[in-house]
């Protein structure tokens, strides 16, 4: 599956497991190692289980409580393969809690796909100069005007604003500097973001950077472009207290990818649903 993709090709890569239900973690793991894709899910319940499918997501390393690209595409499988009719909503079931996925459909076939995100929590702040060193950017480069901060829907990230897709562009990660950084806050991937974009149908253009050894910049996360929806409403970055913008991400590495991002105060928090089109690459059978 091609997920957060407007054409096939692009967007963010999926590869989504069936009838996984005698399948152990170590094989689980084995077999994400093996594909080698940003993150493998494998969805071990055919019949949903309080009303959701059980589903679980790996990197080529470890195993997520919940990932948002990973989400979209399983339920866009779960949907076409397994239910085989059009459904408004398929429920997902994860470590983090269940992760309510809406469809949209176009001429009878899925078309936007929506996944509701958990309340966001914002963590704390970090100095322009150390994140500019990590980037390899001037200090100039990051936006004053609003904070660099760690913010999470389940998965933390490090939101950084940028000031233009020059500065984007320019990002040369000190791998040292990062690693330390990661390590001291848990988090796997630095998330840089600008209203500078491409093209002139979006509104922000945005980047998903982590180490060289594991997954050196992601084309498009679905967990990543939730937070930043939260801390897009949380600073009023667009001067009010709701959001309904584009993201383009995943241009620099040719995976051109288009994430759609609603968010708005809500009386028990900031409510966010991040949408885009699941486009069906390939599909076989996998051997015993």
């Amino acid at each position: 599956m091609d997920v957060f993709a407007e054409s096939r090709l692009a967007g963010n890569q999926l590869a989504v497991f069936r009838d996984c239900a005698n399948l152990n973690t170590s094989k689980m793991q084995a077999i994400a190692s093996e594909m080698h894709f940003s993150e493998t899910t494998f969805i071990t319940s055919e019949e949903p289980h309080d009303g959701g499918y059980d589903v679980r997501i790996f990197t080529p390393n470890y195993e997520l409580p919940f990932a948002g690209h990973p989400t979209l595409g399983t339920a866009a499988v779960i949907q076409s393969q397994i239910i085989k009719k059009p459904v408004k909503t398929v429920v997902l079931n994860y470590k983090v809690g269940q992760i309510p996925v809406t469809f949209t459909y176009k001429d009878g076939s899925p078309n936007v796909i929506w996944m509701r995100q958990k309340l966001p929590t914002f963590g704390r702040t970090f100095n322009r100069g150390r994140i500019a060193k990590v980037l390899g950017l001037r200090v100039s480069d990051i936006d004053s005007k609003f904070p660099v901060q760690l913010v999470s829907t389940g998965v933390p990230f490090i939101l950084v604003p940028l000031t233009s897709l020059k500065a984007v562009r320019g990002i040369r990660i000190d791998q040292t500097a990062l690693s330390k950084l990661f390590e001291e806050t848990k988090t796997t991937l630095i998330f840089v973001f600008t209203r500078e974009t491409y093209s002139e149908k979006n509104h922000l253009n945005a980047r998903g950077l982590g180490l060289s050894e594991t997954i050196p910049e992601d084309p498009a996360t679905g967990s990543a472009n939730g937070c930043l929806a939260a801390y897009l409403v949380k600073h009023g970055y667009f001067g009010k207290p709701e959001v309904d913008v584009r993201v383009e991400q995943g241009y620099e590495i040719n995976r051109k990818s288009l994430l759609m991002l609603r968010a708005r105060e809500t009386p028990e928090g900031i409510e966010i649903n991040v949408g885009g089109r699941v486009q069906s690459v390939a599909s076989g059978e996998f051997p015993e």
